[in-house]
């Protein structure tokens, strides 16, 4: 057979850019398709996430109600943490109860119990943890300027931290601060005395050193108020850590609820990574 003459001229060159145009069109395809697969992975994992972070929140709010009617019943005062099984829904949970005075009282404590806090666990020298300490205990009792009809209707109180976030409001702090001494504190209490050495965490216990003014061995604990933390085991081999500060109503009357929820967190972390009370 005769070979068939090859197309010269611009009727080659259209079929070269026409071949062109084809192969850029299939890599434009290739890229869509590999960012839409990267897509539908990242929101079936955020799905995922969210599914566990919603299972896990139901077990431990469970589980910590079930610890807390433990609580409830209990005659001998709770002086420093203590372990609490549970089983709910089939789930095996770890609830650890501490009594709140083992954390520093952003509503209570003295300006050189912050400033040591601040200084040991915040990383602050001396004198800049003095300062800091000082605005601190000056913002939550300063009394908010108000106008007439809204100070008659608050009564003008001190302003107080109602959260733990709220130490984002004093001036000078900043995130890196805040994120070194949040697990530290809370603001669910206005115990002004030393912390309990008993209930404390090693993390608050540190920060505090030896100075008794600051932490020490309390004969009874709180009497009310404990944060309560409740390990639940994901389907993803995770664990989900959630946290909530309650106080214990022991009125006896029936139309007073046995424990009232005050503060709520949660997290997720990975089962060989173990949970720092926070």
């Amino acid at each position: 057979m005769l070979n068939q003459p090859r197309a010269h001229g611009p009727y080659a060159a259209r079929r070269g850019m026409a071949l062109i145009a084809v192969l850029w069109i299939v890599a434009a395809l290739s890229i869509m398709v590999m960012g839409l697969t990267q897509s539908v992975k990242q929101g079936i994992r955020a799905a995922a996430t969210q599914r566990d972070l919603i299972e896990g929140q139901a077990l431990g709010e469970a589980a910590i109600g079930l610890a807390l009617q433990q609580l409830s019943v209990q005659t001998d005062p709770v002086i420093g943490p203590g372990q609490i099984s549970v089983s709910y829904a089939g789930v095996d949970v770890e609830v650890t109860a501490s009594p709140l005075n083992g954390w520093v009282a952003l509503n209570g404590a003295t300006a050189p119990m912050l400033a040591a806090l601040l200084q040991t666990a915040g990383g602050l020298d001396a004198a800049r943890a003095q300062q800091m300490a000082d605005a601190l205990v000056t913002w939550r009792d300063e009394v908010p300027q108000v106008n007439i009809s809204s100070a008659v209707a608050s009564g003008n109180k001190q302003r107080r931290f109602e959260a733990v976030e709220d130490l984002m409001l004093v001036p000078g702090m900043n995130y890196d601060l805040y994120s070194r001494i949040a697990p530290l504190v809370t603001a669910s209490t206005t115990n002004g005395g030393p912390v309990n050495a008993q209930a404390a965490p090693s993390a608050v216990a540190q920060a505090l050193g030896d100075n008794t003014a600051f932490i020490a061995p309390i004969a009874a604990g709180q009497g009310n108020l404990f944060r309560l933390e409740a390990a639940v085991p994901l389907s993803t081999g995770k664990i989900l850590y959630l946290t909530q500060d309650a106080a214990l109503q022991r009125s006896g009357a029936n139309n007073v609820a046995p424990w009232r929820i005050l503060r709520e967190s949660a997290r997720i972390d990975a089962a060989d990574n173990p949970s720092v009370s926070a």
